[in-house]
């Protein structure tokens, strides 16, 4: 995970452990439209901590927020 200023990256590979799945899974996602909003930056793959946390948000189910 990198701070660029007040923007925080996670790579694939750190979305993968954060979801406790695999990067095959994070790309079998991506080629389906499904999960947070990427960004692909010379062949490699990030996601901007607010895309993920706003996907996360989508994905939740009860409690007293909705």
């Amino acid at each position: 995970m990198q701070d660029t200023g007040n923007k925080t990256i996670l790579s694939e590979r750190s979305l993968a452990a954060r979801y406790d799945r695999t990067v095959r899974t994070l790309q079998r996602w991506r080629a389906r439209g499904y999960g947070p909003a990427c960004m692909r930056i010379g062949g490699s793959i990030f996601y901007r901590l607010e895309d993920v946390e706003a996907f996360e948000a989508r994905m939740r189910k009860g409690g007293e927020d909705m």
